[in-house]
């Protein structure tokens, strides 16, 4: 019997008393017999291929892709567990089962780029998680099947070459000093082209300018470090094609400093001496209470210890 072909019979039974002679009585009575399942059938893929699409952008952890190998057994022995037994792009995918729909579903691990890969092809195993020994006969209880994977190119962003950019120039430098460049490119393989601008919350008081074409940044206005000796500025690339499409980096601009300011007393100070006073006699530590101008007779010694 095969309950895949038929799984349930019903059986009329009849009895008959006085060896079933003529003119005996007689009962009849029905039977159902239904057949229980037995992990007698392997899963099979419907196809050798399959083909799927997926967007370069899609999130690690996505599901990208679900197969189904076939079963005619059900319950535990419609079980299967899928594993990737080999295909490019090691580590990228993985595949595990939905237990409600006993799908493989075949789940992102790493983020995709178009530019870098865009095919990946995997070959997929599924095997009965429940085998019957009394029927490895009817084996193998496995199957196999290949997926491609196309990636599908997405407009990126330009991404630029260092995202943080260190500069210097001197505070002496004129208007119009160039202090370095900065570069992005378009990830895309279209590779539209960029122009640059300056993102003005970051630099209020203008004091530099970028050129949109070649990126390079170049003083707009005289800096004073004692002002303010670091620039923080953030530089947008935008792509011609797409403006919508703005990468950021930042510049850091530090201003050197030059000898362009005289020192400067932090206090005022006033000293009074004696029209007496003899050459290299110092006033300037004494408390003026305690000065009083000595007759130029005495010693300078008593001079000093007749200070009150």
């Amino acid at each position: 019997m095969d309950r895949e072909t038929r799984d349930q019979y019903v059986l009329v039974i009849q009895a008959k008393d006085m060896m079933g002679q003529l003119g005996g009585l007689s009962g009849t009575t029905s039977v159902t017999v239904t057949l229980t399942d037995v992990n007698d059938n392997p899963p099979r893929f419907s196809r050798k291929l399959y083909q799927y699409s997926v967007l370069e952008s899609v999130s690690v952890a996505s599901v990208v892709a679900r197969l189904k190998a076939a079963d005619a057994d059900i319950g535990s022995n419609a079980e299967i567990d899928y594993r990737i037994v080999d295909g490019d792009g090691p580590g990228m995918f993985n595949i595990t089962t939905d237990e409600e729909t006993q799908e493989g579903v075949i789940i992102l691990q790493r983020p995709l780029d178009y530019e870098t890969k865009s095919t990946f092809s995997l070959r997929i195993e599924a095997t009965n998680r429940n085998i019957d020994p009394q029927f490895l006969t009817f084996g193998p209880f496995s199957d196999m099947t290949v997926i491609k994977v196309n990636v599908e190119d997405v407009n990126e962003p330009p991404v630029f070459t260092n995202p943080v950019i260190r500069m210097t120039v001197s505070e002496a430098a004129r208007v119009g000093t160039t202090i370095g460049t900065v570069s992005a490119h378009d990830p895309d393989s279209a590779s539209s082209a960029i122009r640059y601008s300056i993102d003005r919350n970051t630099d209020l008081e203008r004091y530099f300018n970028v050129d949109a074409m070649t990126g390079v940044i170049s003083t707009a206005k005289p800096l004073d470090r004692e002002v303010n000796s670091i620039h923080n500025i953030t530089i947008f690339a935008m792509e011609s094609q797409d403006p919508s499409q703005v990468g950021r980096g930042i510049a850091v601009i530090t201003v050197m400093d030059i000898n362009d300011n005289a020192p400067v007393f932090a206090i005022e100070y006033e000293t009074r001496m004696c029209e007496n006073a003899s050459p290299g006699q110092s006033y300037a530590d004494l408390p003026i209470p305690a000065l009083a101008c000595i007759p130029s007779g005495l010693s300078q010694s008593k001079r000093f210890g007749q200070l009150v």
